[in-house]
């Protein structure tokens, strides 16, 4: 991608296994928000059946924010997963190449690229990804989050930070908390 340049827009990774990728994302957009920015956040994986704190209050403050999964993949089929993912994809560049956006978040993309328990890369081809960063439009950053970055995305990133874990409560029984994990 070349030399960062903000005229250009940057494009950020958070990835790795450890917790506060999606907070990370989520950070930024209100940063983004306070310097008076348009923001749109697309969410790979979550569910719009469930509830989440971010989508509560990122709507009260004017940000765009659709889930458009299903949930886990081992919650429903695999072809309600790849149907969802195809959707989803097809909105994401809908909504990307129209630009009208300062800074666009694909939450839990490098999930949904990482799938291995059913196919993926025909509804969600890692090439158009490639590309849908290469050709946004010029002045939108862009955030991916989700474990397990593709070299390829890492490679033509501006920024890339790794969350590892080092401790968590969850290797004590302690369950998803409310306002911590959604």
């Amino acid at each position: 991608m070349g030399q960062p340049d903000k005229d250009r827009g940057l494009f950020l990774v958070y990835t790795g296994d450890g917790k506060g990728k999606t907070t990370a994302a989520l950070g930024l957009a209100v940063r983004a928000l306070g310097r008076g920015l348009k923001v749109l956040i697309l969410q790979f994986i979550k569910s719009p059946e469930r509830s989440y704190g971010e989508r509560k209050v990122l709507r009260e403050l004017g940000v765009e924010i659709q889930q458009l999964g299903i949930g886990f993949t081992w919650t429903k089929t695999p072809e309600e997963h790849r149907e969802a993912l195809k959707n989803a994809w097809a909105l994401t560049k809908e909504k990307v190449m129209q630009g009208g956006y300062d800074l666009v978040i694909l939450d839990e993309l490098n999930n949904a690229l990482a799938i291995e328990r059913f196919k993926v890369d025909d509804v969600l081809p890692l090439h158009e990804v490639l590309e849908l960063i290469e050709k946004r439009p010029t002045g939108m950053h862009l955030v991916m989050t989700g474990r397990s970055a593709k070299p390829e995305i890492i490679e033509c990133a501006d920024l890339v930070t790794v969350m590892e874990p080092v401790k968590h409560y969850y290797e004590e029984g302690v369950k998803a908390v409310k306002g911590i994990e959604f």
